[in-house]
């Protein structure tokens, strides 16, 4: 499980985020939500080692994570997605997917038949730049790299942004199927209400760098939720 206690992030002067408290298990999609500005990004970011925070403390099964940076992160479990993807543009599908070897320890070579089976397009498109893809299917690949690292919190930035409502679909049946194993905790920040809400067993909805709700679907009504981020 992932737990986030008291932490504070700063961007120069500014204080971004404000005494956060999160928790995701295994097995369950956790959906962050909110306007825009409101802090969701930068608590991924610091989750994932990518932005210093300031104060708290960042723990994975009862591990607290010492140094924290996007490599130690990566290596404990935690694999992130960005929004606006990342792809290597003039690296072909097979070697973005390759990069996420990277970070684990006796490195195995060749993809997982998984993989592909939860996006067949990619072996389809193995050898085309990820540079070349559609937005869809550079999302695809994005996703595709995190699992790659095996790890046991996947966090999803924006991950419908810009994409075509049939990939939609596909992305929201293979966060599912993920949620579904059990073996990974999704921590899910997305602006489009309908997949967040269909998706989440546990929403978070925050405003100016604090949480304004941290409870279980079945305690949350669709107009609720819908106030809470719509403010």
């Amino acid at each position: 499980m992932l737990e986030v206690k008291d932490l504070t992030l700063k961007y120069g002067q500014s204080q971004i985020l404000n005494g956060i408290n999160l928790s995701a298990k295994k097995g369950e999609i956790t959906a962050v939500m909110g306007t825009n500005g409101v802090g969701k990004t930068s608590l991924l970011k610091a989750i994932a080692g990518r932005h210093p925070f300031a104060s708290g403390a960042i723990s994975l099964d009862g591990q607290v994570l010492g140094k924290h940076s996007a490599v130690n992160a990566a290596r404990a479990g935690i694999a992130y997605v960005p929004q606006g993807r990342e792809v290597f543009p003039m690296m072909t599908v097979t070697e973005n997917l390759e990069t996420g070897f990277a970070c684990l320890e006796g490195r195995a070579h060749g993809v997982p038949d998984h993989i592909y089976d939860l996006f067949p397009v990619l072996r389809d498109m193995s050898a085309r730049r990820g540079g070349d893809l559609s937005g869809g299917q550079q999302q695809q690949l994005a996703i595709a790299r995190a699992l790659i690292t095996k790890p046991s919190v996947l966090l999803l930035d924006e991950p419908t942004e810009g994409i075509q409502p049939n990939i939609i679909k596909h992305i929201g049946e293979v966060i599912q199927k993920l949620r579904d194993q059990g073996e990974i905790a999704i921590v899910l920040v997305e602006q489009f209400f309908d997949f967040a809400f269909e998706l989440g067993d546990r929403f978070v909805t925050m405003d100016r760098g604090t949480v304004t709700l941290d409870d279980v679907s079945a305690n949350v009504g669709r107009e609720q939720l819908l106030e809470l981020v719509s403010v």
